[in-house]
């Protein structure tokens, strides 16, 4: 082999371990962010707005290629979060209402250089919203639901990268009153669309 074999063979050998997260990987990326929004109102008059707490959110995207520039994404995702109930809540009831929101959204991600792993990207996704209270005489819910995003990805090494998003969700929940009454109607809420917006931070692993 000569010395001009054994250079090419090493820039060869250096460009693969420096590659970026791409070229049909998988991956699993798991996020942490910060997540707001409302929709609900009372529902008797003067049905005021039924203010949701921000919360910490955490987010699990499974990924696998679609193309060149595209992947394919499971998205889930879990937050706990208060409902400030003011004059919805019923007599002798908690002023607040602790809530999980989970979504569960097929979708994917485009990156706009062109090449999966690198750059900035549009993501999105459909799928539904679970709504869980945890106050007596409520139940869960689950509604339609998408998200929409943008985001950056920064590969680290060959095997991971970070990223950075914003996402915006938005749940229908056409609901004219009473939306989590079960077995005795301890609140009075009704809302069309629950709509919320996450800053997120994430850490991609490819295999």
């Amino acid at each position: 082999m000569t010395s001009r074999h054994l250079k090419t063979g090493l820039v060869l050998v250096a460009a693969l371990a420096c590659a970026p997260l791409a070229h049909a990987q998988n991956a699993v990326t798991a996020y942490a962010g910060v997540r707001s929004g409302s929709g609900f109102k009372q529902a008797n008059p003067p049905n005021d707005a039924i203010d949701m707490r921000s919360s910490a959110a955490g987010s699990i995207g499974i990924e696998w290629p679609y193309d060149s520039s595209r992947q394919l994404q499971l998205l889930l995702s879990h937050q706990r979060t208060r409902l400030e109930l003011g004059a919805a809540a019923g007599p002798g009831t908690p002023s607040e209402m602790p809530l999980q929101v989970s979504y569960i959204h097929l979708g994917g991600l485009n990156f706009f250089d062109g090449q999966v792993g690198r750059g900035p990207y549009v993501a999105g996704g459909l799928g539904v919203t679970l709504l869980n209270p945890r106050l007596q005489g409520t139940g869960s819910r689950v509604r339609a639901s998408l998200n929409a995003g943008v985001g950056y990805q920064w590969p680290l090494t060959r095997s991971l990268a970070l990223r950075t998003e914003l996402r915006g969700y938005v749940t229908l929940i056409r609901s004219s009153g009473s939306f989590f009454c079960s077995g005795g109607c301890v609140v009075s809420i009704r809302g069309d669309t629950l709509t919320q917006v996450e800053a997120m931070a994430g850490l991609t692993f490819g295999f």
